[in-house]
């Protein structure tokens, strides 16, 4: 093992603050990334904290092979003052783990997608990618334990490491572990498709961490019950505590909030507002429907669109005074079953043009080239946010349109979302496999009263940014310290 650094304050997730691209000169270009867990390692005032992250192209593996331990920050590399390990690993051997397990596996599984007649088959070929998982995660663990200090504390991020609390704690029992799923996690019926075998590692992987935690205690209580179920662990409900082989995880509610200072002053920006002007010119006069997702099966866009469809069949009174603005960003195009939604999605928007659009009305503007800028954009514009995922860890897009909203949004959610935990009160509700009902929602939510809409906006705006990525991050550091 390598000598031991001074890192008090670790961080462990696939993917990194920062991502690579190579020139035609082979020059590599350095771009920092966003979202919630970058927003909460700012909070981190200690100059030795070192975040741990996977290689994810080749651009990445040669910044990682060009600096000494993968350490970026020691190769020259400008990080922005943060410490990044960055570990090159073997492209078959992640693609095993990332494709083949975490999100072919384990994100079905806990999002419950799989069509079972068909899926899941675990055969000899899911046997060695299991084996990659293992080794993505071992050499998570490893770089871990030779970075951290005497008692540092270590937070490993969501279900692609799920094996990593307990590796670390073989190599390095002094570690204060904590483990957070961005994700929901599935129940104990639809937790046992996996082999005996795998669904005892992923959860003995978590139990060792001396917490575990979750957006909602839905899922928290989820993950409780598949180790009285699987492990026969001895589970406190009320406390949220799981006990097995000795040793007490426990488990902890964190619930993402939208980074609500940022949102406000990145949404008014030029680019933005440029953007604004060509979705007000598109839209005209008319009332706005908008959703940002990725093309992600759980997000559950094509159910949403087949609701708007309904919508204009059964209540042609909105027809020619309504658009919905979808942004459907790609994602996952290498899986298969990502690339038939996609299609799918581009098929059905393209039927609802054909059948209602007119001289100067087209009812939906489909996207599908991301683009942060144009999002804000619609969440500005937007009259109606329809957010409707099958299963959703959290959703911050539901969170975040009120946050940004400048005429108040009606917030059409469906309850499988973890922000209905925080949302439901003054969100309209809605079962996410009810086209029909989805559809009323949405008639509900485009006649809702202009003094109505703007009181829940701001309540929703409230509870939105009640706990922002820093102060999310901070408290699970110091549930970890208690």
């Amino acid at each position: 093992m390598a000598d031991l650094t001074s890192a008090r304050i670790l961080v462990a997730s696939n993917r990194g603050p920062v991502s690579f691209s190579s020139g035609p000169d082979g020059a590599l270009t350095l771009k920092r990334g966003g979202g919630g867990l970058v927003s909460g390692l700012s909070a981190i005032d200690d100059p030795n904290a070192v975040w741990v992250c996977a290689a994810l192209s080749e651009a990445d593996r040669q910044a990682a092979r060009q600096s000494p331990q993968g350490r970026l920050d020691r190769g020259g590399f400008d990080v922005g003052g943060q410490a990044v390990r960055m570990l090159d690993l073997d492209p078959e051997v992640f693609d095993q783990a990332y494709n083949g397990v975490a999100n072919s596996t384990l994100w079905f599984l806990h999002h419950q997608l799989y069509n079972t007649p068909v899926a899941p088959a675990f055969d000899a070929e899911a046997a060695q990618r299991w084996q990659g998982f293992t080794a993505y995660n071992r050499a998570f663990a490893e770089a871990l334990a030779a970075e951290a200090a005497p008692g540092a504390a270590v937070l490993v991020q969501d279900y692609h490491l799920s094996l990593v609390p307990e590796l670390l704690r073989e190599l390095r029992p002094d570690l204060r572990i904590s483990y957070f799923l961005h994700i929901p996690w599935a129940p104990a019926d639809y937790f046992r498709l996996l082999p005996e075998e795998q669904a005892r590692a992923v959860l003995t992987g978590v139990l060792g961490a001396d917490r575990a935690g979750f957006h909602t205690r839905r899922w928290a209580l989820a993950f409780a019950e598949c180790c009285a179920e699987v492990l026969d662990a001895e589970v406190d409900r009320t406390g949220l505590t799981v006990r097995h082989q000795g040793r007490t995880t426990r488990l902890g509610v964190h619930s993402l909030g939208a980074d609500g200072e940022f949102l406000r002053e990145r949404a008014h920006r030029p680019d933005v507002d440029e953007r604004l002007a060509a979705l007000r010119a598109a839209v005209g006069p008319r009332r706005t429907i908008v959703r940002v997702d990725r093309t992600e099966l759980s997000k559950n866009i094509v159910r949403g669109l087949l609701a708007y469809r309904h919508l204009l069949r059964s209540r042609p009174e909105w027809r020619g005074k309504v658009v919905h603005v979808a942004f459907a960003y790609p994602s996952r195009q290498d899986l298969v079953e990502y690339r038939d939604y996609t299609a799918a999605v581009r098929r059905i928007s393209e039927e609802i043009n054909a059948e209602f659009a007119t001289a100067d009305w087209q009812p939906l503007i489909l996207q599908v080239e991301d683009d942060f800028a144009r999002s804000l954009a619609a969440y500005r514009l937007a009259d109606v946010a329809l957010v409707n995922p099958i299963r959703d860890g959290m959703n911050l897009v539901a969170k975040e349109v009120p946050v940004v909203s400048e005429a108040g949004c009606a917030l059409v959610l469906s309850r499988e979302a973890g922000a209905w935990a925080e949302l439901a009160e003054d969100a309209i509700g809605i079962n996410p496999y009810d086209v029909l009902g989805t559809a009323d929602a949405l008639h509900r939510a485009l006649t809702m009263p202009a003094d109505e809409r703007t009181e829940r906006t701001k309540r929703l705006a409230a509870a939105a940014t009640a706990l922002p990525p820093q102060q999310w991050f901070l408290d699970q550091l110091a549930a970890l310290s208690s």
